[in-house]
């Protein structure tokens, strides 16, 4: 895929020696490539990575690693499951049966696994799911909310792809700030290692 940014000979990875060494270790590991997953199986892994690239319109293999990695992290941790929704499953249920029954509504629609479909078939399901049009099968005799299952992969898929450093690259973000901090506060006014569409 091109690269698309206004910036595009900036690399945020160049002022990696102003983080403290923690952020630095956290930043590059986003660069790691993916091992062995703990919570995914490989259809599983393949099926998001088919969400993903439509989801955020890229399809580097790279990043959409990441974001299969950054959903398998996030299913072995219970953090803001107390903020769940009255009738939504725990997250690592919603994902991984919601995933099983996003496969079985492909079958039924289109005959063929999602991953297997063409775009805009894939599209077409997920848009279903998002406006509520089409419903996901239940699964063990456990309803699936449809709009809760897209919405959950498309926060986690965009939070992934945002935080990896060459998507931060692309669209100007200098990455953490500390400790070195923000000098030029005012509007309209970048730091020197700022990105600039110059630059």
């Amino acid at each position: 895929m091109e690269r698309r940014t206004h910036y595009p000979r900036y690399q945020v990875m160049q002022e990696q020696e102003q983080w403290d060494d923690h952020t630095r270790e956290i930043v590059q590991k986003r660069f790691e490539v993916v091992g062995t997953l703990h919570n995914l199986t490989g259809a599983e892994a393949e099926q998001i990575r088919a969400i993903a690239n439509l989801l955020v319109d890229d399809g580097r293999k790279e990043l959409l690693d990441f974001i299969v990695k950054h959903l398998d992290t996030k299913l072995s941790s219970d953090v803001g499951e107390s903020q769940r929704q009255a009738g939504v499953p725990p997250f690592q249920e919603l994902v991984k049966k919601g995933l099983a029954a996003l496969d079985k509504l492909a079958q039924a629609e289109h005959g063929d696994l999602f991953a297997t479909l063409r775009p805009e078939q894939q599209i077409a399901l997920l848009v279903g799911l998002e406006n509520e049009t089409l419903a996901l099968p239940a699964q063990e005799g456990q309803p699936i909310p449809a709009k809760a299952f897209f919405q959950n992969m498309l926060s986690e898929t965009v939070s992934a792809y945002y935080s990896h450093p060459t998507i931060w690259s692309e669209i100007g973000y200098g990455g953490p700030a500390y400790p070195r901090g923000y000098v030029r506060s005012e509007r309209g006014l970048t730091d020197p290692w700022e990105a600039r569409q110059d630059a």
